[in-house]
This record gives C-alpha cells, structure tokens and sequence, in this order.
C-alpha cells in the first residue's frame, strides 16, 4: 500500500468516525424521545383530545414502526451506506417530533410512528460507522460506547425532562427543539459521512435488497446470537425498567420515591455496564468468556436481591446487575463478526429485530404468569422471588446458548 492509498484511507476512518459521534447524538435524542411521553400523558390527552389510554397507545405504537424499520435500516445501511441511510433516519426523526405536537390524534399518532421509523436507523447506523472507524479489536468497547449514549438520553428524557416539565416548560417547545437539534446532525451526517469506495458500490449492485438477510438469516449464529442478546436485555427492559417499581411498592413495601430511585439503579448500572464489558471484551479478544461472566453476575445479583438485601442494599445490587447486563451488547459485536463484512448493517438491523422480538414474546409471558397478579397478590414474599427466578430461569437460557457459540479470536479480523 502505497503512502497516498494509506493517508486516504486513514482520513475515511477519522470522518467515520466523526460521524459516528454525531451517530451518537442522534441515539442519544432517539433514547430520550423514546420515554419521554410517559411524563406528558395528562398534556398530550388534552392536546389530542383523547383518553389517556388512547395516548398511551399512540406513544406505544412507536416500537411496530421500531421493530419492521429495523430490517429496513440494516438494508438501507448495506445497499445506500450510512450516508444517505443516517441522514434519512435522523431527519425522519426530526419531522416526527414536530409532528407530533399537532392538536390532531392522527397526526400526532403518525407523527410518533414516524419517531419510531427514524430511530429504527440510530443504533445500526452507529455500529456501521463505528466498524468502519474503529478496527475489529475496538469495536465492542465503541457499541458498548454507543448503548451507553443511548442509556443515557434515555435517562436524562426522564431525570433531566421531568423536571423542568414540572417548572413551566412547555412540552410543545421540548418536541420542537428535538426536532430541530434531529435535523442539524442529519445535515452534518450527509456532508461529513465518507462516500463509499468503489469495491462497495460494486458489492451493492452484486445482490438484491433481500440478500444480505439471507446470508443473515441462514446463519445459525445469527440466530442464536439475537436470542441471547434479547434474553439478556429483558432483565433490564422489562423487569428493573417496567416492572420493578410495583414489586418493590407491593411486594416490599417500598415507599414510591425508594422504589423508582432503586429500579432506576440498574439503568445506571447498563449505562457503566455497557462500554465496560465491551472493554473487555475487547481486552481479552474474545467474547464469549465476557458473556458467560457476565451472565453469572447477573444470576448471583438476582439471587442477592431475593435473599441478601439484609446484607447488601437493593441499590447497590441493581446498580451492580446493570453493570454485569451490559454484555447484552456483546452479541452484536459477535453477529457482525460471524457475517461477512459487506452485510454490515443488515446484521445490526437483524439482530436488532431479533432482539425485540424475544423481547415482544418474554414481556406479555411474565406480565400473564406474575405481573398482572400483582395487586392481588397474598404471599408477596413468595410472589417477588417467584417473579425473580423466572429471569433467572431466562439467563441461564442464554447461558447455556452461549456456551454453544463458537467464539471469535478479534485480533484475527483486527
């Protein structure tokens, strides 16, 4: 390689991956969009002149759009790059915030859909950029990066939102610079994001849209490693997110501002969790060492958390469940790995639809068998570890898959 060819080549990785920190950016507004209806529900019930219900619905009707324009970004990512596929996505995202504060329920509903489309290009859109920036043996630590961001745009549509809701901010206002602060990164993303090269455009005109999904898809790997990743996200996502603050209400006997602040502990774990467990990941070379450590940690938390709160505060061992739950991360590095480079994009698109669907089938499950129950519950000792163990009982399922994926050694793709 002559000193031009390798001067052009290491310029692509650096614009890469300054637009994969814009990438950041707009998965960062992604996360925060995505929870902050929750605080608004009484002001968008009278904006739509709607039930509260039938907002609820309408905010929730962002993860269908999520889930089919996950497939859809991994191919756009492949087939137009992350170029034009980024721009796209955080545009859409943009439009569907000020949307959004139209006084019509259609509207507003189309708007929330549009949310969930744009978003659906954030996470993938990164990991494309990140692996085309970073070599192989850094690109778990940028993911675990990349999630981190996102956890914490996550939190701050919470912490950061509420607060200022509560003290006369308009939530007009607050859908309308989310907007605009989508829209200038979709702008920068489209001038800065290299072209890509002509080996990639010829690989693009070599195969058909559906391709790269069967190439995906006909691998076991990809399959078994979207199963482990949503078995170990749902932990997070559905129990210590969605759940865990009525079971610490009803169950324990929590106070309410104890029980949010202690359920709000594993998020901050995942946000410390998630680079950290891609660092090392990418210390060691391998991934499915990290995993399976990762997997014992969170079964000895849950353990903890029904027999050694006496010991150890709650607080203290959620936040340590979040920080072992980051290798939920893991299997994306480990998809892209397992595929070849030219479906790059298609793999996170897949793994990402793989991910919420186990997601889809464990949360409606566990709300039948436990959480529906809840209120009328009469041995709440019982229940609440009952409840735990069938996480448990998830983790160790994706325990044993693991054990039967054939790692990578990174430094060979570095």
């Amino acid at each position: 390689m002559n000193t031009n060819t390798k001067d052009k080549k290491n310029r692509s990785k650096s614009l890469f991956i300054w637009a994969w920190i814009l990438g950041l950016f707009f998965y960062f507004i992604d996360y925060a969009t995505r929870s902050v209806p929750s605080l608004m529900i009484g002001d968008l019930s009278e904006l739509f002149e709607v039930s509260k219900q039938e907002v609820i619905a309408i905010a929730g009707s962002y993860y269908y759009a999520y889930a089919l324009f996950a497939l859809v970004a991994g191919i756009a990512l492949d087939k137009l790059g992350a170029r034009f596929a980024m721009f796209a996505g955080c545009f859409i995202l943009g439009i569907g915030c000020i949307l959004f504060i139209v006084s019509n329920s259609y509207v507003g509903e189309f708007g929330r859909l549009l949310q969930g489309a744009g978003s659906a290009f954030a996470f993938p859109g990164c990991v494309y950029l990140a692996s085309k920036g970073f070599s192989s043996k850094y690109l778990a630590t940028a993911i675990g990066v990349t999630q981190c961001i996102g956890m914490l745009g996550g939190a701050a549509g919470q912490f950061a939102v509420a607060p200022l809701l509560t003290n006369g901010f308009s939530f007009v206002t607050f859908w309308i610079i989310s907007g605009i602060l989508c829209i200038i990164p979709a702008v920068l993303m489209l001038i800065f994001t290299p072209k890509p090269d002509e080996v990639e455009i010829e690989n693009r005109h070599k195969s058909t849209f559906l391709a790269p999904y069967k190439i995906i898809f006909s691998n076991k790997t990809s399959w078994m490693t979207g199963i482990i990743s949503g078995l170990l996200f749902v932990p997070t996502t559905i129990f210590a997110m969605t759940w865990a603050v009525p079971y610490f209400k009803l169950d324990l006997g929590y106070a309410p501002e104890d029980a949010a602040i202690t359920a709000a502990m594993a998020a901050l774990g995942w946000v410390v969790g998630c680079p950290l467990m891609g660092y090392f990941a990418d210390r060691i070379g391998k991934r499915k060492p990290v995993i399976v450590m990762g997997c014992a940690g969170m079964i000895l938390m849950l353990w903890g958390l029904m027999y050694g709160t006496n010991l150890i505060p709650a607080k203290l061992i959620l936040f340590v469940f979040g920080v072992f739950s980051g290798v939920a991360m893991l299997p994306y590095s480990i998809i892209k790995e397992a595929n070849p480079d030219h479906v790059k994009g298609s793999a996170t698109g897949a793994q990402n639809f793989l991910t919420f669907g186990v997601t889809s089938l464990i949360g409606p499950l566990f709300a039948a068998l436990y959480g529906n129950k809840l209120p009328e519950v009469v041995d709440r000792h019982t229940h609440f570890n009952q409840s735990i163990w069938f996480w448990i009982l998830g983790i160790l399922l994706a325990l044993l898959l693991t054990m039967r994926l054939q790692d990578v050694t990174v430094e060979q793709k570095a």
